[in-house]
């Protein structure tokens, strides 16, 4: 059976998308000074794709699919790569919505306009502005949460989620091998904080937590 993640028009959209990601470093200004606020690096960011990786995107494929999540929420879609690979996974599920925040707003009308064209329109929201504030009117209980926003705010993101995950959530934090993910990884590594979790060895990592309670 083929899957929506495979139907040609996806699967040709994706492909794109990762090509453009490719030519990255050319198109990056350089590294944000580190007093910069997470809006003027966004600004200043604006044109680079910083993907997931393709066998991450698989991976969070089959995480949908198998859980089954009536929400799933995204931290930082970017271009909306990874989202593809979520709607994708809703879509063949044949039930649940994926909400998605951004806070550049040039990739907020880029991935608005990628969702469209893959015809996942129905299945997926996308909301500008600071995840601290769009993601508190999300109402649960979310089923499964993709953290890849910047780095130092996956934990704050996650704390504003938490009271609405629902029993065996799965939360995906990317790109953990970052030393600027240091605490989220303690948090979650932290068994008294209410998780099992584990990293995942997916290009620069991806740390997997089931949401236990507590």
């Amino acid at each position: 059976m083929t899957t929506t993640l495979h139907d040609p028009a996806v699967r040709d959209l994706i492909d794109r998308l990762f090509a453009e990601a490719e030519r990255d470093d050319e198109r990056s200004p350089g590294r944000p000074v580190p007093t910069a606020t997470a809006q003027e690096r966004s600004d200043l960011l604006e044109d680079v794709y910083m993907p997931i990786s393709a066998r991450g995107g698989d991976l969070l494929y089959a995480l949908v699919r198998a859980a089954r999540p009536q929400t799933v929420v995204e931290f930082g879609t970017s271009y909306g790569i990874s989202t593809l690979y979520l709607a994708a996974a809703v879509r063949d599920n044949g039930i649940g919505h994926v909400t998605t925040t951004e806070l550049s707003a040039t990739k907020v009308k880029a991935a608005r306009a990628t969702i469209e064209e893959a015809g996942f329109g129905d299945i997926v929201t996308v909301l500008e502005g600071d995840a601290l504030t769009t993601l508190g009117a999300v109402g649960g209980p979310i089923g499964l949460a993709l953290l890849d926003g910047w780095k130092e705010l996956c934990l704050p993101v996650l704390r504003l989620l938490e009271d609405r995950l629902a029993p065996g959530a799965l939360v995906v934090g990317d790109d953990s091998t970052f030393a600027s993910m240091g605490d989220y990884l303690a948090y979650v590594r932290e068994p008294g904080n209410g998780y099992v979790s584990i990293d995942f060895p997916v290009e620069d990592g991806m740390e997997l937590s089931c949401w236990t309670g507590r």
